[in-house]
């Protein structure tokens, strides 16, 4: 299966009484909208799309969805909420793993620690800086076992929104 890991896009300052409410600004609205056309460019197909439930992820999954006609639509998988622990985000994966085309939106350092676990076996071995609206992919088994992906690439999201044609 491919796992797509994507960091919401550019949002709202964050507050010291609201970072779960923040939302997309328009400038990082239209920057997912153009690196979703790049990713449907060069054929990324999705047979699923999980999101966080904080409001920059479900809107970043939103656009990403459009791009792909809402085919899939987004889901919501609260452990993909900032604050849970990656080994409890990737138990949460599991049911999803007949999908060989899976992506994932979310927040950082939750994100870039999945990607070590899945490619170490540990959150820590991998220091990966997920820029907002960069993406993973990773190649794994038919299952989620530490240590056992594959890095395939990693785009900042210049790049993603280069591809388009």
């Amino acid at each position: 299966m491919n796992l797509y890991i994507l960091r919401h896009g550019e949002a709202e300052e964050h507050t010291e009484t609201d970072d779960d409410g923040r939302r997309l600004t328009p400038r990082g609205k239209e920057k997912v909208r153009v690196a979703a056309v790049g990713m449907r460019s060069v054929g990324l197909k999705f047979d699923g799309i999980l999101t966080s439930p904080l409001p920059r992820a479900t809107e970043t999954a939103d656009i990403v969805a459009a791009a792909y006609a809402n085919d899939p639509p987004p889901q919501v998988l609260p452990a993909l909420a900032g604050g849970v622990a990656p080994a409890e985000a990737i138990a949460a994966l599991v049911p999803f793993a007949r999908h060989d085309n899976l992506l994932i939106v979310g927040h950082e350092p939750q994100l870039s620690a999945i990607a070590s676990i899945l490619l170490t076996g540990t959150a820590d071995a991998l220091h990966i800086r997920l820029k907002k609206g960069g993406c993973v992919a990773l190649e794994l088994p038919k299952r989620f076992e530490r240590a056992s992906a594959e890095l395939r690439w990693m785009m900042t999201p210049r790049q993603l929104r280069r591809l388009r044609k």
